[in-house]
């Protein structure tokens, strides 16, 4: 199950990132909220575009391999501090509380699930051999 939702949120970052990257003007308007943090900015979208795909690599490498665990850490961190910024601008009253609610199914929910999934499983003792 872990391999699974590590690879959903992989493709679904990748898929956005991709979005982001190649048509900033349409997925700008496409995303609720979005418009409500500021103008359209192609680069900044783009920017942001880069470092999704750069977090979907990560999740994939290691819904295929567990060693690849540190990218997902790194991919997740990212995904972990943009929702923070999210909800550090509607405690400051630069967004609304019902995008900050949009923010917590969408941002949120998704970067702490990627980060929990991330970290390495512990492999069961090995036993002692005589």
């Amino acid at each position: 199950m872990r391999k699974l939702i590590l690879s959903i949120l992989g493709l679904g970052l990748l898929a956005n990132g991709l979005y982001m990257l190649l048509a900033p003007a349409a997925w700008y308007p496409a995303v609720p909220g979005v418009d409500a943090t500021g103008p359209f900015n192609p680069h900044f979208v783009r920017d942001i575009g880069a470092a999704y795909i750069v977090a979907a690599g990560g999740l994939l490498a290691t819904a295929r391999w567990a060693q690849a665990w540190p990218a997902a850490i790194a991919g997740s961190s990212f995904l972990l501090l943009h929702a923070l910024v999210h909800v550090f601008d509607a405690l400051q009253g630069r967004v609304s509380v019902d995008h900050l609610i949009n923010d917590a199914l969408l941002v949120l929910a998704p970067a702490l699930v990627a980060l929990a999934l991330s970290w390495p499983r512990q492999a069961a003792p090995a036993g002692r051999h005589g």
